[in-house]
């Protein structure tokens, strides 16, 4: 009889085990939503960007000039990044105008 109960208690711990476990995977959203969302919060200057490029390639011109390469090829790169940001606010913004994107 003891060896039943404690076959009954360790199943029911393992089927409370299993439902405690599954229940807050139900619950979380999806990694999808998640992103949506946190993409949702950005906001983009769009002028702002704008000169912060024109900045960026004007004094990575003036590094490459001044024999700075290595510099001059960082600041590039940052003003390469800031663009791909600004054409991704761009074309978010073209894509939200429309009611049905696609």
């Amino acid at each position: 009889m003891t060896k039943r109960f404690s076959a009954l208690a360790v199943s029911a711990a393992i089927v409370g085990g299993l439902f405690i476990t599954s229940v807050p995977a139900h619950a979380a959203p999806s990694a999808d939503q998640g992103a949506v969302s946190a993409r949702a919060a950005v906001t983009c200057n769009k002028n702002q960007m704008s000169q912060q490029i024109a900045n960026l390639k004007s004094k990575a011109a003036k590094l490459k000039q001044l024999g700075e390469t290595a510099a001059a090829n960082r600041a590039l790169d940052e003003a390469a990044a800031i663009q791909k940001k600004l054409n991704a606010c761009i074309k978010a913004d073209d894509e939200a105008s429309k009611p049905f994107p696609g």
